[in-house]
């Protein structure tokens, strides 16, 4: 027997447990109605985790604020509020980026600059939650598509969509640097071609 894989299927995996005639051992039901039992636990337990974790990040002003950007989630801007340094540490958005592994590595040998792969040496953490969080702005701007003549339009146009999202967070971490320092909400960048 194969049982699709994902949280919305548990009730149909259940009710096969539970049918009499499903030709199933005696030990086999025994173990998946234990296994059943913890999953609904621990959905139970991490259900009430993000309660709190939103209600945290609603109450702190910096999270409050990160959120305001797309792309960053309670998670994301309570990480970024507790993992990072106070932003006056950087003296500007592209060193908080650079702390953070979103910048590429530079090969620079006689006058010619050339850039690498993603650096990766800062703050895992934060960084792939940024990665995750412009990925989702990717994935729904590839659905609904991005406003015309806009930097994220452009790039889908000509980029693969992992290289976009890495580009994006490295946007994300320059405009999160200029929205705790300044103090500011996030405002949506004009989308004037450039």
């Amino acid at each position: 027997h194969i049982a699709p894989q994902g949280i919305r299927y548990l009730s149909r995996l259940e009710r096969f447990v539970e049918v009499e005639n499903a030709n199933l051992p005696d030990l086999v039901r025994e173990i998946c109605r234990d296994l059943l039992d913890q999953i609904y636990q621990l959905t139970g337990r991490i259900d009430a985790l993000k309660k709190k974790m939103d209600a945290l990040s609603r109450e702190a002003e910096a999270s409050r604020r990160l959120q305001t950007m797309p792309g960053v989630g309670p998670i994301a801007a309570l990480a970024i509020e507790t993992f990072a340094p106070p932003m006056e540490t950087f003296k500007c958005g592209r060193d908080f980026a650079a702390w953070l592994g979103l910048v590429p590595l530079q090969k620079s040998t006689g006058g010619k600059q050339r850039l690498g792969k993603t650096s990766k040496m800062g703050q895992r953490d934060i960084r792939r939650l940024l990665i995750i969080g412009a990925m989702a702005v990717v994935r729904w701007a590839s659905r609904k598509g991005a406003p015309e003549s806009s930097w994220l339009a452009r790039m889908m146009a000509k980029k693969p969509r992992m290289l976009v999202a890495i580009a994006l967070a490295n946007k994300m971490a320059r405009g999160i640097w200029a929205m705790l320092t300044k103090e500011e909400d996030y405002r949506n960048p004009a989308t004037v071609p450039a």
